[in-house]
């Protein structure tokens, strides 16, 4: 039974991506067609099998550039880098995108360990940064293991010292990749979708008016009650968004 039972998995699977590979090739085309809600249609057939990758929001990011949707666009090329922040295709195609939107918001200083952490630390996933405490473990040990078999005191101390150095750079990826974890999990981050909206100072209608955001804007999640959303912008202005006007990444 237990046989039966995996190769029925095995071929529903191979069923499974077959039918992916074709939804996404036919989507491709109906792109280069010009058909591009049709092909949205299809991307988000794959996506909703939960089988995403970075090149699918890539192309329906590109697909709702086309139709001008300035929301949806965003969102699409933010939740590509999420999966793959190294994607260059869907970073150079964000910078134009956010020229679509009418929000210029001022960054707020940053500083130096703010900086290096987004400039290269988080150029790579948790998961990315996984594969690299992997690499430097299977290195440590196999120069220990050199280390220890060498028999010529040159050998045995340049072993020594490169286990050592990769040792050190094994803690250190490791470090990295629990803190970019804990960033990625305790971090919620959306997408403006509403044309024009206004955020609040309380969570209720009758509340005063802060500031107002547009279609495309990255905000960052910090509460919810009921229907509200507490945000924070880049500009560091904190207010209360109706749940609906934001589509989480």
């Amino acid at each position: 039974m237990k046989k039966l039972f995996f190769l029925l998995l095995i071929i529903t699977n191979s069923v499974t991506a077959q039918n992916v590979d074709s939804l996404f090739v036919a989507a491709n085309n109906l792109y280069k067609e010009g058909k591009f809600e049709e092909a949205i249609e299809k991307y988000k057939k794959i996506e909703g099998q939960k089988l995403v990758s970075s090149e699918l929001y890539y192309n329906l990011g590109n697909s709702y550039y086309k139709l001008n949707k300035v929301g949806p666009t965003i969102y699409y090329y933010e939740k590509g880098l999420k999966l793959n922040p190294l994607n260059e295709d869907i970073k150079n195609n964000l910078v134009f995108a956010k020229r679509l939107a009418l929000d210029n918001i001022e960054q707020l200083p940053q500083t130096v360990l703010q900086k290096f952490n987004k400039n290269y630390l988080q150029k790579l996933s948790y998961n990315q940064w996984a594969i690299v405490v992997v690499v430097f473990s299977i290195l440590a040990s196999l120069l220990f293991i050199l280390f220890y078999f060498a028999e010529i005191p040159l050998k045995k101390r340049f072993y020594f010292i490169s286990s050592v150095v990769s040792f050190f750079f094994l803690i250190a990826s490791l470090f990295i990749t629990y803190n970019q974890y804990n960033i990625s999990k305790n971090t919620v981050e959306a997408i403006v979708f509403a044309e024009k909206t206004d955020v609040r100072n309380a969570p209720t209608l009758n509340s005063e008016e802060v500031f107002t955001l547009h279609e495309g804007t990255k905000v960052l999640v910090l509460d919810a009650i009921d229907n509200w959303k507490k945000i924070k912008i880049a500009d560091g202005k904190i207010g209360w968004i109706i749940r609906e006007k934001i589509k989480e990444l």
